[in-house]
């Protein structure tokens, strides 16, 4: 029995790895402090919060 291969219309994994490799790109030579400057900036621009707040 053939198993039939659908075309995915969206690919959770490969937007995970876009997603990272930006973030990547973007922090790759900061050191802590600026790092979490860059992360509370992300948050604040999305209007997201951190986990357990």
């Amino acid at each position: 029995m053939k198993t039939k291969q659908k075309e995915k219309s969206f690919d959770a994994v490969k937007m995970m790895r876009d997603a990272r490799d930006k973030i990547s790109t973007e922090t790759q030579n900061m050191k802590l402090e600026e790092l979490k400057k860059y992360i509370d900036n992300q948050l604040k621009k999305n209007k997201l919060k951190p986990i357990g707040q």
